[in-house]
């Protein structure tokens, strides 16, 4: 079995994300005591989530990774967390990509999972291994013994500092999490799935603000209006839909929210590609060239919007409309 990988050393976090630091433990604190959903205050659950967004895109998509690892454990009833942990999420990528035995007493990973965000930057993750009794979910130390972390492959701009990378499990202990299935199958998953939806609209009413600041100067001229009102509306329906989930989380939190869900992701999607392109024409190249901050902003959005799968999702709503409607 090779030695897990020294992650101080130079596969340790990247430049980007050695300026998360402080700020991601901070974070992961004060994720601990958001409103969990479901339970009456889901609306202010995401919009600390937006907030969070606005001030720094890729902190609130590592933070509300553990505030999603958070809501897990509570309704999958794993109490085995600590004070000070951070926790990732590691569900991306084929089922059995990463499988899981239970030998001499204990449950083992072995395989690889891609798509880990925060692979340096966390201390524990939720990772999801195929098992012979159906698709499980276990608690994984990161960097103890049999947990390897992969060098980065990625060369984008774009969510750089989340440090996204590939792990590799070796014999890695895994604590059970839920039953078989159950990951899936919860009622929390689906809400979960909005959260990262009220991160990009966060993420795209920090893109907006450039162009706020260009119409508050006097006389803004017509085109710049244009662009500001389409951005506006953007933004309206975008709350509007969040609060709406929301609310109907509360009121049914056993129900399945799955369209719901798909629904607002692909509508907030749209919308921030939309916003992106609207300040993008009527501010010109000017922001992206000369101000470092809206250019990481947009590249990180443009990015994370695709953790959704588009026409996939869209395919999906459509289906499970139509079943419903027989």
């Amino acid at each position: 079995m090779s030695p897990p990988v020294d992650r101080r050393g130079p596969l340790g976090p990247p430049n980007g994300a050695r300026r998360l630091g402080a700020s991601f433990a901070q974070g992961c604190a004060h994720a601990e005591r958001w409103p969990l959903p479901g339970q009456g205050r889901t609306g202010r659950r995401f919009g600390l989530l937006v907030a969070a967004a606005r001030r720094d895109l890729v902190l609130a998509r590592l933070v509300e990774a553990h505030a999603d690892a958070v809501a897990i454990s509570a309704e999958l009833g794993y109490r085995d967390r600590e004070h000070g942990q951070r926790w990732a999420v590691w569900a991306a990528g084929p089922p059995g990509s990463v499988t899981a035995r239970y030998v001499e007493g204990r449950w083992v990973l072995e395989g690889v999972k891609s798509w880990c965000s925060g692979a340096s930057l966390v201390t524990h993750a939720l990772v999801d291994a195929a098992a012979p009794d159906g698709q499980r979910l276990f608690a994984v130390a990161v960097g103890a013994s049999g947990t390897q972390v992969q060098s980065s492959s990625w060369v984008g701009p774009g969510m750089q500092a989340a440090d996204t990378r590939s792990v590799a499990f070796v014999e890695a202990r895994g604590e059970p999490v839920g039953q078989p299935g159950e990951y899936l199958d919860r009622p929390g998953f689906w809400v979960g799935a909005v959260g990262v939806a009220a991160c990009w609209h966060g993420g795209s009413r920090a893109v907006a603000q450039p162009l706020y600041a260009r119409a508050g100067r006097p006389d803004p001229d017509s085109i710049t209006l244009a662009h500001l009102g389409a951005v506006h509306t953007a933004l309206a329906e975008d709350g509007a839909l969040l609060r709406a989930a929301a609310e109907t989380v509360d009121r049914r939190p056993s129900q399945d929210h799955s369209v719901l869900a798909l629904t607002v992701r692909d509508s907030i999607e749209r919308n921030a590609t939309e916003i992106m392109d609207h300040v993008g024409r009527a501010l010109g190249p000017a922001p992206l060239a000369h101000d470092a901050d809206h250019a990481r902003l947009v590249a990180d959005l443009s990015v994370y919007i695709r953790q959704s799968h588009a026409d996939f999702d869209r395919a999906e709503i459509g289906r499970r409309v139509s079943e419903n409607a027989r």
